[in-house]
């Protein structure tokens, strides 16, 4: 991938030099959607830069009835003035360099030229096409918040700041990619989170060597944590909830909100912070650590109950008298394994033939499930029910998983440890269990242990994550995010 090379070319007091450039970079005219509008104000040119449809109509008009009383009065040199006394809410300012007005007009603001001043003026009159706040599909809940995160920025921070009206929450906006200039805003609260996590977060995003970031935080996720090797485990957490953003925010955490995405990073995280639902704090205490603990089962059943079920039904003998009834009533035609691996597979192509499949569609796409995969699999020998069922459940486990992104790590993990069963019995079985244990345990975000509090054990700490207490009795924040040590360069980085 060719990489631009960043340039620092000045506003020239030449007034055509300055029309010339903007033109050849913007591509005027052959691009349509770029405006430019030439004046002459008290003799001098004056040309306005703006992108059709990123531009408020009411704003630029004002603009323009501002530079005509400029006229009138012959305050060319006080134009920059004029408008900031004129438009009292929207943000005006000066820039000196061509690559700065390039970055504030495709970004939808408007920038003013005048004849031999050597500096341009910016005026944010950006509306942005954007769909209104509503609840994420993937993080609903019965009772709470109908509001989510959408693909404008400034809406993103927004929703933060109506919750927290700390004046100790920053917002610190960054640029990403050579081409496509991406806004990227670290959120903090200044007097909690730790500032040496800060710095680093902010100096790897500048450090991005790359043309553009289409696929936005996820992109801006690998380069800060880095991917040379395959670990399945997401090491930060993503969520499109504002409530649940403002939270993590109030604990020390870092929230990284990238323009264009309706999700956005939070960092660092454990393997707990995946596997916690806000409609556990949206009920009572004691219902909400009744669902805390169905959802860990629910996860726990996802990731181990299909393996050791094919390890018992494959050495029955192992098996007490009492549950004799779990092994395979009724041999197929194929493996144990083939089947459930096969399975596996199935119930992923049908969870992605159902995010292509349109809604009037869907119900058809699950009438081809029930019958194909189940009824019809079974009676021509290719499945037996015992498999059905145990993959039922493990996908249950999966969809009821908080986290996305750790769902489909544990998928990734039930088939390595079918893998083992189903080649080397309990052995395999127990080692791949212990893999598994060892790259959690070898995992860290930022420095912080993946596990952690249970490996560092804090068990003061980890009470807080087996049951779920009472606010006023939780109410504090999690001690190891405070620790400067804690934050670290990870081993491995990513190559532009």
């Amino acid at each position: 991938m060719s990489l631009t090379a960043e340039t620092n070319v000045a506003i020239s007091k030449n007034y055509e030099e300055n029309i010339d450039y903007l033109n050849k970079k913007l591509g005027v005219p052959e691009s349509f959607d770029i405006i430019v509008r030439k004046m002459n104000v008290g003799g001098k040119k004056i040309a306005i830069y703006s992108v059709n449809g990123l531009v408020g109509r009411p704003a630029s008009n004002l603009i323009l009835e501002t530079f005509e009383e400029i006229e009138r009065s012959e305050l060319v040199v006080n134009a920059l003035d004029k408008l900031k006394s004129k438009i009292v809410d929207l943000q005006v300012s000066e820039v000196e360099s061509m690559d700065e007005v390039l970055y504030f007009v495709l970004s939808g603001t408007m920038a003013i030229l005048i004849e031999g001043k050597t500096e341009a003026i910016i005026v944010d009159v950006r509306t942005y096409p954007a769909r209104m706040p509503e609840e994420p599909d993937i993080e609903r809940v019965t009772r709470g918040s109908r509001d989510g995160f959408t693909e404008t920025l400034v809406f993103n921070t927004n929703l933060i700041r109506r919750r927290l009206r700390d004046p100790g929450l920053r917002m610190k906006l960054v640029k990403a990619g050579s081409r496509s200039k991406t806004d990227v805003c670290i959120a903090y609260i200044e007097d909690i989170t730790n500032p040496k996590m800060v710095d680093y977060i902010e100096k790897e995003i500048k450090n991005i060597k790359i043309d553009g970031i289409p696929m936005a935080e996820k992109t801006v996720e690998e380069f800060i944590l880095g991917s040379k090797y395959w670990n399945p485990f997401p090491r930060v957490r993503y969520t499109e909830r504002p409530d649940v953003a403002a939270i993590h925010l109030l604990e020390g955490n870092v929230v990284i909100l990238v323009d264009t995405s309706p999700s956005v990073i939070i960092a660092p995280c454990t393997f707990w912070h995946h596997v916690q639902h806000a409609e556990e704090y949206r009920q009572e205490p004691v219902v909400g650590a009744y669902l805390r603990w169905v959802r860990f089962v629910a996860i726990l059943a996802s990731m181990f109950l299909l393996p050791l079920w094919l390890a018992f039904a494959l050495n029955p003998q192992f098996l007490p008298h009492s549950l004799q009834f779990i092994g395979v009533e009724k041999s197929a035609k194929v493996g144990l394994l083939f089947q459930a691996i096969t399975g596996d597979i199935a119930i992923d192509m049908l969870r992605m033939a159902a995010i292509h499949t349109p809604s009037p569609l869907a119900t058809a796409l699950g009438l081809i499930a029930v019958f194909m995969m189940g009824d019809v699999a079974i009676k021509v020998g290719f499945f037996t029910p015992e498999v059905i069922m145990y993959l039922s459940i493990a996908a249950v486990g999966t969809f009821a998983t908080p986290s996305y992104e750790l769902a489909q790590a544990n998928r990734l993990v039930r088939i390595f440890l079918v893998l083992a069963a189903g080649l080397f019995n309990f052995w395999g079985l127990g080692i791949g269990v212990l893999l598994v244990f060892i790259l959690l345990w070898r995992t860290n975000s930022f420095g912080v242990p993946y596990l952690w509090p249970l490996i560092p054990l804090d068990f003061k700490a980890l009470k807080t994550i087996l049951v779920r207490n009472p606010v006023p009795i939780a109410n504090q924040r999690p001690s190891i995010l405070k620790s400067k040590d804690r934050i670290r360069q990870p081993q491995e980085r990513t190559s532009p």
